[in-house]
């Protein structure tokens, strides 16, 4: 028993110095890569569904105004108009956004009075990648034959539709005899399109 153990003691003190072997370098550095790799293409995805988040909590926002607009206006939608986004940096401060009944921009003003604190001159409806979204206001029956759909053709970037008298199916708008009936929709970075409204 005892010559064994000075044999053993014998090889590791003379041969062997406790180093990794090639094959085991390149195998941790082969699974470090794969793990970098995996987190390389996941992140992305994982910032546009946070971003997305953010998005469907203000358009969830957009809806709570239309309710609002609803209780000052005798259930009646706002009137028909738009705004476009703007880039970072190139705000309108909104104390120049007309609002007054003989000049009334719908979407201008739905936006300063509904989607702003009282008494804010900056523009606080913002998208998670900095720009100020822009609104449009429509009846569907102005749009098209009774449907609505935010194709690549038809939607413009960081821009927010609210659909007068149309109801959600799936992620389209289609027409509804109630007048007071709308939906909110908007073309989401990650995948799909938000459509939620009138229930």
């Amino acid at each position: 028993m005892m010559s064994n153990s000075r044999k053993t003691t014998r090889k590791m003190g003379t041969g062997d110095k406790g180093g990794f072997t090639i094959i085991e370098v390149v195998l941790v550095l082969a699974i470090a890569g794969l793990i970098f790799l995996m987190v390389f293409i996941a992140l992305p995805a994982l910032q546009r569904s946070q971003r997305d988040t953010e998005r469907r909590t203000a358009l969830a926002n957009v809806e709570r105004g239309i309710m609002n607009y609803q209780n000052n206006n005798n259930g009646k939608l706002p009137n028909s108009g738009k705004v476009d986004a703007v880039p970072d940096g190139q705000y309108e401060p909104m104390d120049t956004w007309e609002c007054s009944r003989t000049n009334p921009n719908a979407a201008k003003c739905f936006i300063r009075n509904y989607m702003n604190g009282v008494n804010a001159t900056e523009n606080e409806f913002i998208d998670p990648q900095g720009w100020a979204y822009g609104l449009t206001i429509d009846d569907l029956g102005e749009l098209s034959d009774g449907e609505f759909t935010l194709s690549n053709e038809d939607y413009d970037d960081y821009m927010v539709y609210i659909i007068k008298k149309a109801k959600c199916d799936g992620e389209k708008a289609v027409s509804s005899r109630n007048a007071r009936d709308y939906v909110v929709m908007y073309k989401l970075e990650g995948a799909g399109v938000y459509c939620e409204g009138s229930k």
